[in-house]
C-alpha cells in the first residue's frame, strides 16, 4: 500500500475515535518545599490539584496503530511467501513482490482500519497455510470471538490455451465470504504448478 494512502486511513480511524479514548490518571503527590515531605492526597480540598489526566498526543495514536498495522502486514507476507513455497516462490518471486504483495497490503490495511482503533488490538492473523492444492493463505480474525473477518486465497485457474494462472484474491464477512474481491493475477504455465509449499 502507498505510505500516503495508509496514511491517510490511519488518520481517518484517529479522528473517527477521537474522544472514545479514556485517558489513565494518575495521582502526583506533590513535594511540601520547606519539609521536602510528601503530601498526600487526603485533604478533600487539595485532591483536584494533584490529578494529572494522561492525554494521548494524536501522533502517539497514529505511532500505534502505524506499528500495530506493520506487524499484522509483516505477519501476512510471511503467510503468503510462506504459501507459495520454493518451488512456485523462487519462479513468480518478482511480480509476487511487486505486484500482489502490495495490493494484498493495501487491502489488509483497510480492513484493520475498517475494524477501528479499538478493536486492533484483538485482530490476528492465522498461520497455517493449507498446503496441497487448497485455497487458504491466511483468515483475519477476530481473537474475541473466533470469528473470520476477512479470509485470504489463491486460486490456480487453468486456462483454454493459456495455461496455469494463480488468482489471489479476498472473501469478507459483511457479504458471508461469497463476493470475489480480486487482488491480482500470476500467469504460470501450461504446465501444471507444484503443490502449494512445496
Amino acid at each position: 500500500m502507498k505510505v500516503w494512502m495508509r496514511k491517510i486511513a490511519v488518520i481517518f480511524v484517529a479522528i473517527m475515535t477521537l474522544g472514545i479514548y479514556v485517558p489513565t490518571i494518575h495521582m502526583h503527590p506533590e513535594a511540601d518545599e520547606e519539609n521536602k515531605a510528601v503530601s498526600t492526597p487526603s485533604d478533600a480540598d487539595s485532591i483536584n490539584d494533584n490529578i494529572a489526566v494522561d492525554v494521548p498526543e494524536p501522533e502517539q495514536v497514529f505511532q500505534f496503530e502505524e506499528t500495530y498495522m506493520s506487524q499484522i502486514t509483516g505477519k501476512a507476507r510471511e503467510q503468503a511467501i510462506s504459501k507459495l513455497g520454493t518451488r512456485i516462490g523462487d519462479q513468480i518471486d518478482d511480480e509476487f513482490e511487486n505486484d500482489i504483495l502490495p495490493k494484498m497490503e493495501e487491502s489488509l490495511s483497510m480492513i484493520l482500519a475498517e475494524a477501528g482503533q479499538d478493536n486492533l488490538p484483538y485482530i490476528g492473523i492465522t498461520e497455517h497455510p493449507s498446503s496441497g492444492v487448497g485455497e487458504k493463505i491466511f483468515n483475519v480474525y477476530d481473537n474475541r470471538t473466533g470469528k473470520d473477518i476477512a479470509r485470504f486465497h489463491v486460486r490456480r485457474d487453468n486456462r483454454p490455451l493459456e495455461g496455469y494462472w494463480f488468482n489471489f484474491h479476498y472473501h469478507l464477512r459483511n457479504d458471508k465470504f461469497e463476493t470475489h474481491h480480486e487482488i491480482g493475477e500470476i500467469y504460470w504455465d501450461k504446465n501444471i504448478p507444484p503443490k502449494w509449499m512445496s
